[in-house]
């Protein structure tokens, strides 16, 4: 189950917000989607080292197609939670969510994906932070959560980074392990 983009199907909370805000980094701009990114999404979540360790792996394009949509239908038609393309120097590098968790009750939790180009660069680590600085900041959490396949060495060591530490294993029913990383907001 480690972090399925978009994972709306069981979402039944009260929105909390209607548009996700424009965010950025030092060498990121999170911004709501546009209808003209399904390109860059489907290409996205169409490569298979991007998705391995996202929800139930590989997708087909109709089923990628679907997300994408669900972006404009439920997430932010309902105000669900906050979704967002993410550029760098104009180009899209990414996707980034923070949600409720499927794992912690009246928790949420933050998913992000990155296009092998962007990857060994940092941005990811700023992306972690940004997204976690958010929950903190906009959204008033005093916890943030992230869920991680438990082979996922790259993901655990980027969050351990940010400040996440380790709270349990949850087994999944295919056998897998994921991990459930939490971040405190800081005192």
């Amino acid at each position: 189950m480690a972090s399925d983009p978009l994972g709306t199907a069981d979402v039944t909370d009260t929105p909390t917000h209607q548009a996700s805000p424009e965010l950025r980094t030092g060498r990121l701009l999170l911004e709501p989607y546009e209808p003209a990114d399904e390109d860059d999404f489907r290409a996205l979540f169409g490569r298979a080292e991007v998705v391995r360790w996202m929800g139930d792996g590989q997708y087909a394009d109709e089923e990628i197609r679907a997300i994408f949509g669900r972006i404009f239908s439920k997430v932010y038609a309902g105000g669900l939670f906050d979704v967002w393309a993410v550029r760098r120097g104009g180009v899209y590098v990414g996707h980034a969510e923070i949600k409720p968790s499927e794992v912690v009750e009246q928790g949420y939790e933050i998913v992000y994906a990155l296009a092998p180009s962007a990857w060994g660069q940092g941005l990811g680590t700023e992306l972690a932070s940004a997204l976690t600085a958010y929950g903190f900041d906009a959204l008033g959490l005093a916890e943030v959560h992230a869920t991680v396949a438990a082979p996922n060495s790259a993901s655990l060591a980027l969050l351990t980074r940010v400040g996440y530490r380790h709270v349990r294993d949850v087994a999944e029913e295919d056998g897998q392990v994921t991990r459930l990383l939490s971040c405190l907001r800081p005192a």
